[in-house]
């Protein structure tokens, strides 16, 4: 893995702190690997399986970053492209999330400025599939123990360092696969049915939960 990426730093005004490195497991800490894929370079592979984020240099070679994925009930895989990017985005909570946790309820439509404490960290990488937007993303977290685990509501989570790190790679358009729960390639998109409060909006996808 070489050198300590997880430092702190400033970043258009807002500390960003550094992370005890010893408490990252070594397999999801940034790192360039071998990974043997016939994806072309700037491809975004995403393995819910083993919580790793693979962005491909070259023939076989990829920088691997850990990431969190959707607990059980969230998972989501297909192929998507990168649509927009926002640095220290604002995080709107969705109705149904709300619903889940009224204490979100201020945040309702004008949404919690980007920021230390925001859900979607530093940055936040927004996907399509098809043209349309099922609210998924590629994002920063404040909760960075959360990585390598099943924890988020179908968002991919990543380190702050990490996120920012991709997010300067990236330049609109890039294909995203996100393989499904089992670590294989996707044969078309799979949505989940969105776990919901009761008397919530029916066939309503899984939203924008980070």
């Amino acid at each position: 893995p070489g050198d300590n990426v997880y430092v702190a730093s400033m970043d258009a005004g807002i500390q960003i702190p550094a992370l005890p490195v010893e408490e990252i497991p070594e397999t999801h800490r940034r790192q360039v690997v071998d990974y043997e894929t016939d994806q072309p370079p700037g491809t975004i592979i995403i393995n819910p399986k083993t919580k790793l984020l693979y962005y491909i240099i070259g023939k076989n070679r990829a920088i691997r970053y850990g990431i969190a994925v959707g607990r059980s009930g969230f998972e989501w895989s297909g192929e998507a492209v990168v649509a927009e990017k926002k640095e220290w985005p604002t995080w709107i909570p969705p109705k149904e999330m709300i619903a889940r946790k009224p204490e979100l309820a201020k945040f309702d439509g004008v949404g919690q400025p980007g920021g230390p404490t925001n859900p979607l960290g530093a940055r936040a990488i927004y996907l399509t599939s098809g043209g349309r937007d099922y609210g998924y993303r590629i994002h920063g977290t404040p909760e960075w123990k959360s990585i390598g685990k099943n924890a988020s509501s179908g968002c991919i989570r990543m380190i702050n360092q990490d996120v920012i790190d991709l997010y300067g790679r990236l330049t609109g358009g890039e294909k995203v696969i996100v393989l499904t729960a089992s670590g294989e390639m996707p044969t078309g998109l799979y949505i989940p049915p969105v776990i919901a409060p009761k008397k919530a909006e029916p066939e309503v996808p899984a939203s924008a939960i980070p």
